[in-house]
């Protein structure tokens, strides 16, 4: 297997908003970010992925961009990105850019020009249709944050399409200068020294022609017609003369978000010599906890499910392709409250999960506060949130006639604003993000949960990771050894086994509160054992045939 740097590297994910506040305005900004470059470092971070930093009215937080060349003015200005950049580099890490180009912000040039008339030249940078009858919208697409996916303009009296909000119009792929405009911007910031991009719902570039209405379903007037849209008849086209265009020409990390891309589609976008992504983002393990009605109805994971899950990724990806590996991002809830259990087990149960995801083979992603065993937010009100995904979703779920309570704890357990809450940073007020009011409010276990109190503590969630990272850097087999899950049918423990040359390397995790026995499979012959890694302590010369299994508890042994 080919070695690339972002095959070897482990990726920070920075929210802006939420990171550090330089100013006292109670906004993370670019500043913020300069100041806590050294505890990333630390960390054994390699690359930093960065949230839009775009000019945007923040619709969408910033997933809305009015001008791509532009940095956002709550964030600071192109001056300190360039001192970012600078003080990335200087410290020998790497920085990736969100690439959001399957729509813009509607208060950007190219739409406010598209519009105006149906004869501007910008007119086809977007997706306009008639309605099927007056008030009657071009097809029954629901858009993804709920309602129409179409928006009626005044203007030119017919409808454009917004896959997201109304505020966020989808650009037209087809039309080949808004193929060449991003083309051009991505060299641009590309040329200004960045190392990649993280790409926006990219497989909802192409459309199907036609735009055909979504199977109807019974009292709803919007349903999902994602299947027009993801992976859609031209998507490789696309992603090959981008690579073509510009990535081929620089030393460029890639990964694209693709909601509902399966194992085999993800291997066509990131075969080496296919020449489109180095790796996806895929959803299928954090869709595991949505029941029939989707996100907001709640089921717990089952760890058989999540298992096979990860498993069928690791295996279809394991000699061609690449995985990402991650359990939290902005948009997700975080992992510990979600997947462990974020009160009596938090450390115990976010060191096992740390575990099972960067004992995998591809590119851990850790997101802001993940390291510190962060946890979901529970707000008082609706009043407390800030997301329009949640906003809109609480409406629909009240007239769906959910009762106050039911809805609040929807939003408890799978709002994105779980992942933004602002950074822990120290026990001062706002948990030392903000000498103002913050944006969003801080989650009130920052006294406890902060890091400043994690990295005073050798046994800390921080810590932990720290030696994670550590391993993976030493370790080719980390990096590069084949996968095999170990005890498939087992309810209760997660194990796997990694093997590169003579070595091979045991992880142990038991998902549970519960104190299962792991019983080595007979088949897993070895010489000597080391223990690497474990999260509670442990004698490192007792019998791994046999193990009694503390809750929560994991392993991590190099076998020869």
């Amino acid at each position: 297997m080919k070695k690339e740097w972002w095959k070897e590297s482990v990726v920070y994910q920075i929210y802006p908003r939420s990171f550090m506040d330089s100013n006292g305005d109670g906004i993370g900004d670019l500043q913020g970010i300069i100041m806590k470059l050294d505890y990333l470092k630390e960390l054994g971070i390699d690359t930093i992925w960065l949230s839009p930093v775009y000019q945007s009215p923040n619709d969408d937080n910033g997933y809305d961009i009015s001008d791509y060349y532009t940095i956002m003015e709550e964030l600071g200005t192109m001056e300190d990105w360039e001192e970012l950049l600078d003080q990335i580099h200087m410290r020998e890490m790497r920085l990736i850019m969100d690439l959001v180009v399957n729509h813009t912000s509607d208060e950007h040039e190219w739409f406010v020009q598209s519009k105006s008339s149906k004869e501007n030249e910008y007119r086809d940078y977007y997706i306009w249709r008639e309605g099927k009858a007056e008030g009657v919208e071009p097809n029954n697409w629901a858009s993804n944050f709920g309602g129409s996916a179409w928006e009626y303009n005044n203007q030119t009296g017919d409808y454009y399409l917004h896959l997201f909000s109304k505020k966020q119009p989808d650009l037209n792929w087809d039309n080949e200068n808004v193929r060449q405009d991003i083309y051009k911007m991505m060299r641009w910031w590309l040329d200004k020294g960045i190392d990649g991009f993280r790409m926006d719902v990219i497989n909802f570039i192409s459309k199907e022609q036609g735009l055909p209405d979504g199977e109807p379903k019974l009292g709803k007037s919007y349903v999902s017609g994602s299947k027009y849209y993801r992976n859609g008849p031209k998507i490789h086209m696309y992603l090959q003369e981008m690579n073509k265009e510009v990535l081929s020409h620089y030393d460029a990390m890639t990964v694209g978000e693709m909601p509902g891309v399966s194992p085999e589609e993800a291997k066509d976008y990131t075969s080496q010599d296919r020449n489109e992504l180095n790796m996806v983002f895929q959803f299928e393990h954090v869709g595991l906890d949505n029941g029939p009605n989707g996100k907001w109805d709640l089921k717990k994971v089952n760890l058989l499910d999540l298992k096979q899950s990860l498993s069928r990724w690791q295996n279809a990806l394991s000699n061609d392709g690449w995985n990402s590996l991650y359990f939290n991002n902005h948009d997700q809830p975080r992992s510990v409250s979600r997947f462990g259990n974020d009160k009596k087990y938090r450390v115990e149960s976010a060191k096992m999960l740390a575990t099972l995801l960067h004992m995998m083979k591809g590119t851990p992603y850790v997101y802001q506060g993940e390291e510190l065993g962060m946890t979901n937010i529970e707000f008082e009100s609706i009043e407390g949130y800030r997301d329009i995904e949640t906003i809109q979703a609480y409406k629909d779920l009240k007239e769906q006639g959910l009762t106050e309570d039911q809805v609040l704890k929807s939003l408890y357990a799978k709002s994105r604003d779980n992942a933004r809450t602002p950074m822990q940073w120290d026990s001062s007020e706002n948990g030392g993000f903000t000498s103002g009011t913050p944006w969003i409010q801080v989650n009130p276990n920052y006294s406890v949960i902060n890091a400043e109190a994690e990295m005073a503590n050798e046994h800390s969630i921080f810590s932990y990771y720290s030696q994670l990272i550590m391993l993976r850097k030493q370790q080719d087999l980390i990096k590069f050894g084949d996968y095999q899950l170990v005890l498939e049918n087992d309810p209760d423990i997660f194990a796997y086994l990694r093997t590169y040359e003579d070595k091979k390397l045991l992880v142990i995790c038991n998902f549970y509160e519960k104190e299962p026995v792991f019983k080595i499979p007979n088949e897993i012959n070895f010489m000597t054992k080391q223990l690497l890694i474990s999260n509670y302590v442990v004698n490192a010369q007792s019998s791994i045939t046999e193990i009694n299994l503390q809750p929560y508890e994991t392993r991590v042994y190099l076998l020869n």
